[in-house]
């Protein structure tokens, strides 16, 4: 079995003087950097526990981990399987069960990816390869339920 290694740093830049005295006194606001990256996603927490809305919050990136994780896959198999794709738009959607001690986890992920090919032949087998981009992506098996497809497929003139 071939292994990957990743290294992340996450750094916390909300300390508005106080620390963490209590609470409210933080800022959740932090910055995400990959060594050789190009720049940082600024992150903060959801705003419904006192995060930035204009940042990115675990649960955006948890979701977006996943659409382009079984994008490229879908890319890849339609590519192997002839299928010429030009456009490729997802619109994911997830659903996260807060429990009352405040812990919580993602319950639904659905996928609702508007997607251009080529040649309306390919269409049924275009719409299969959700199935086996599903089967391969590597977050999608990291998760511990089942993410759906709502796909639309349109097709245009050939290039």
């Amino acid at each position: 079995m071939k292994k990957h290694n990743y290294n992340i740093k996450v750094e916390w830049t909300g300390n508005e003087g106080s620390g963490t005295k209590n609470y409210k006194t933080y800022n959740r606001n932090h910055s995400i950097l990959g060594e050789g990256k190009y720049s940082q996603i600024h992150g903060s927490s959801d705003p419904s526990f006192l995060g930035d809305k204009t940042r990115y919050n675990p649960e955006d990136l948890f979701l977006s981990s996943i659409s382009s994780c079984h994008m490229l896959w879908y890319l890849h198999l339609c590519s192997v399987h002839n299928i010429i794709v030009t456009s490729y738009v997802d619109n994911a959607t997830g659903i996260m069960e807060e429990n009352t001690d405040g812990s919580g986890k993602f319950t639904s992920v659905t996928l609702h990816p508007n997607i251009t090919i080529t040649n309306s032949e390919h269409v049924p087998k275009a719409i299969e390869l959700h199935t086996e981009a599903n089967t391969m992506c590597f977050i999608a098996n990291s998760c511990n339920f089942k993410i759906k497809h709502d796909c639309n497929i349109s097709v245009e003139n050939a290039l």
